[in-house]
């Protein structure tokens, strides 16, 4: 479902009116596609901040201009902690879109009481899925994950009509033993282990 955005039409550009926005708690942001002009936007960086952090993809713009939009592409600052510009792609409910999914691992899998390890191999998809039907993120229930069991991107439930971009095959999470490793002497040889109830014949040395 999309968020409604309230934005305002943004008169003056350059880098010290986009400063000037910042300062006042809004970023630029553009609007553009459907071979339509694109739109000089303004809009508030907490409002919109938050909605990124929910994991909204599709939003409803209100004020300014009135239509349904995708977040497209985000300019963060160095850290990481502060929006500093925005761009919005015009989008209808039912238009193709594709958008990366990020995939949240959910329940606990059996397989670790048999002594394994899960191993989260796929962290995003990409896939092609209608407008009004974007989700905020896919979730993989590991519950029936059991040791030397795997999830395929084939086996995660989609939104309707969507489809996977990646092959069925890739593996998003599996169920493993943990990895042994060998025993070293001081010298870093292997060591060959001794077998339990193996006596020496006598009169025989260690050297053949």
């Amino acid at each position: 479902m999309a968020q409604e955005l309230k934005v305002e039409i943004r008169e003056s550009r350059g880098k010290r009116n986009a400063k000037r926005l910042r300062q006042g708690g809004t970023i630029p942001a553009i609007l553009y596609g459907h071979g339509l002009e694109s739109v000089a936007l303004s809009v508030q960086a907490d409002v919109l901040s938050g909605l990124v952090q929910q994991g909204s993809r599709l939003v409803s713009l209100t004020g300014a201009v009135n239509e349904s939009a995708m977040i497209r592409e985000l300019q963060w600052n160095t850290w990481g902690t502060h929006l500093l510009h925005a761009d919005f792609t015009r989008v209808s409910a039912d238009e193709a879109v594709e958008v990366n999914l990020t995939l949240e691992l959910r329940g606990e899998a059996p397989g670790l009481k048999e002594g394994g390890l899960v191993s989260h191999l796929l962290h995003e998809l990409r896939i092609e899925c209608p407008a009004s039907a974007i989700p905020d993120r896919l979730q993989v229930n590991v519950n029936h994950l059991n040791l030397h069991d795997s999830i395929t991107v084939g086996d995660l439930e989609l939104p309707d009509g969507a489809k996977a971009l990646i092959e069925d095959t890739a593996v998003v999470v599996q169920c493993v033993e943990p990895a042994v490793e060998e025993e070293e002497d001081l010298d870093g040889e292997q060591v060959e282990p001794e077998i339990i109830g193996e006596k020496k014949e006598e009169g025989k040395s260690d050297e053949s």
